[in-house]
């Protein structure tokens, strides 16, 4: 929703201040330009990044609309969770979350938390890191250490993404000038026409250099710093797991552990010690 109310923002007060001013929104109307600049920026991107980069971005354009990917209610769940199943392992053995994490779908703990689930980035994050734990893997620095390494491969996958988008946003204003010169060539060319063809022909021109900062700062350059907030925020999504299964290691009870995963949490999105507590003890 803040996206949409974004790019109306954006558009309707450029060219509501343009109009007032006198202008003529005829004139902004180049298909050409738009072609020039658009094209040029679209094919050196794909010269710039290998396909799974490319089909990364694609595929992170959906995240534009979602807003904030976590909120505070989102962070309960999760910690109730964790609750659970660290409360299910010291009760029962490491052995009984065998069959929990071995089809999380259809696992009556796991589906009390469907939007978990339907992260599978974050599922498959925790459920891998307590099927280790269950081969016998029980040394909290061992286990932090390669979830340290997994996290940051995955984000600095996402940065990649995110960064891409931005360098593209950076390039438009450039391929907007190489627009603008070549309508500069094409108006002097014409150099002999009268002055208000020439006027148009260099309108049109200029057209070019607005629409690649246009583009630039109104739209991908900020887009691609929306993307980098979104990955950030995954990352600490999975950052409070990656606490919450350290403290299980070092031996603390689940409620302590949970408390250890919660304050991780940027204090934007962490819930309060009491609304934790009365969520794990629905939990159990």
């Amino acid at each position: 929703m803040f996206f949409i109310i974004g790019l109306i923002t954006v558009i309707a007060c450029v060219l509501t201040g343009y109009v007032l001013h006198g202008g003529n929104l005829g004139i902004l109307w180049q298909p050409t330009e738009v072609l020039i600049i658009v094209g040029a920026a679209v094919g050196s991107f794909m010269i710039a990044n290998p396909p799974d980069i490319v089909k990364g971005c694609l595929g992170a354009m959906k995240c534009l609309m979602k807003g904030t990917p976590f909120k505070k209610q989102d962070y309960v769940d999760l910690l109730a969770l964790q609750y659970t199943v660290f409360k299910l392992i010291k009760s029962k053995g490491m052995l009984e979350i065998e069959s929990h994490i071995e089809s999380p779908s259809d696992s009556a703990l796991f589906s009390q938390y469907p939007k978990f689930l339907k992260n599978h980035h974050a599922s498959h994050f925790f459920c891998d890191y307590l099927r280790i734990m269950t081969m016998g893997v029980e040394d909290p620095a061992q286990i932090k250490g390669l979830m340290d390494e997994d996290l940051h491969s995955a984000h600095h996958e996402h940065h990649t993404i995110s960064h891409s988008v931005m360098t593209l946003g950076d390039a438009f204003p450039a391929i907007g000038i190489v627009a603008a010169v070549l309508g500069i060539i094409i108006t002097m060319g014409s150099i002999n026409e009268p002055p208000e063809i020439l006027g148009k022909l260099i309108g049109a021109a200029l057209v070019g250099t607005f629409l690649g900062i246009f583009i630039a700062y109104g739209f991908v350059g900020p887009m691609g710093q929306f993307l980098e907030k979104y990955f950030d925020a995954e990352h600490e999504y999975l950052t409070c797991i990656k606490a919450g299964i350290v403290a299980h290691l070092k031996g603390n009870a689940p409620a302590i552990t949970v408390e250890f995963a919660r304050n991780v949490i940027p204090p934007r999105t962490r819930p309060d010690f009491k609304t934790v507590e009365d969520a794990c003890s629905e939990a159990s």
